[in-house]
């Protein structure tokens, strides 16, 4: 069967993957490789500094399918929602710059795609890694993400950061897995759990949320316990300690910023907030959708 708007490779259903970037120079290539399988692949860049937009354009001359576009950041949940509106076919694929569709990954949803999907989402579990080492405990054992969806079946809420989408029905947990490098600096990863953690900060005082006692030294203090002893971090080693810390410090500093934002208004000084997307089609469809709950058992199919 020939490809066309509908039907890719092998007969399945052509599919469009979306990949969200901002300097990521050391990752967008092998990104790329690996999903350069799909019918088409567009790249949103939130105006990199480095070489990545180089990078991405040197892969559209070689491969027609990709597409590379910027536009101003306003978090991931809306990053995405806009890029999927700007995609092609039934079933698109969200990866960020530093992730890898697995060969085994892309044989499950060709043949799924191959088959007729039961479900219009599917979740994927991720393989973390930190520091060129796989993080095997510390909650990330358990770190699954919808990712696969119908066009119009799935869309994130309008949040600034750690947003999950909302889907139309259940999300079946794929067998496969995606790879996950989400620490190969450590320097680098610091700096970005200091900018998600004003990210949060900037959500909750959206909320009206009112940081305490329980909120920061009670969370901060119950992250490191839950990931290190209970979700067993502590059988990653010194890795395991390392990055349980971190994840405790940006709970800590969310709350903390927040605090400080609240004293501060109370004192007539108010905070600079990072802008938010307030354009209404980028949140259109969320009140058709659920929250997608944590898929019980692996699809089938």
């Amino acid at each position: 069967m020939a490809k066309n708007a509908q039907t890719g490779d092998a007969g399945r259903a052509s599919i469009s993957v979306v990949i969200t970037t901002f300097n990521e120079e050391s990752n967008i290539g092998a990104c790329l490789e690996s999903l350069l399988w799909c019918d088409e692949i567009l790249v949103v860049d939130s105006f990199s500094t480095d070489s990545t937009p180089e990078i991405v354009q040197r892969y559209a001359e070689m491969h027609p399918q990709l597409r590379f576009v910027q536009r101003t950041y306003y978090g991931s949940a809306a990053q995405k929602n806009w890029a999927m509106d700007e995609t092609r076919h039934e079933w698109i694929l969200i990866f960020d710059a530093d992730e890898r569709c697995t060969p085994e990954l892309r044989r499950e949803i060709e043949t799924l795609l191959a088959e007729g999907p039961e479900h219009d989402a599917y979740t994927i579990h991720r393989r973390v890694y930190f520091l060129g080492a796989l993080i095997r405990f510390s909650g990330w054992q358990n770190d699954q993400v919808v990712r696969l969806v119908r066009r119009g079946a799935g869309r994130y809420p309008n949040r600034r950061v750690h947003a999950d989408m909302a889907t139309r029905g259940p999300a079946p947990l794929l067998r496969e897995s995606m790879e996950h490098y989400m620490v190969d600096d450590f320097h680098e990863y610091v700096l970005r759990i200091v900018k998600y953690s004003h990210w949060g900060a900037a959500q909750g005082w959206r909320e009206g949320r009112q940081p305490g006692v329980a909120e920061i030294l009670g969370r901060s203090a119950w992250r490191f316990v839950r990931t290190y002893f209970l979700q067993l971090g502590i059988l990653d080693g010194m890795r395991g300690l390392v990055f349980c810390l971190l994840q405790a410090y940006g709970t800590y500093l969310k709350w903390s910023i927040l605090w400080g934002w609240r004293v501060n208004a109370a004192r007539g000084v108010e905070p600079l907030l990072p802008a938010f997307d307030e354009n209404e089609e980028t949140w259109q469809g969320l009140d058709e959708l659920q929250p997608t709950a944590e898929p019980a058992l692996p699809s089938r199919k």
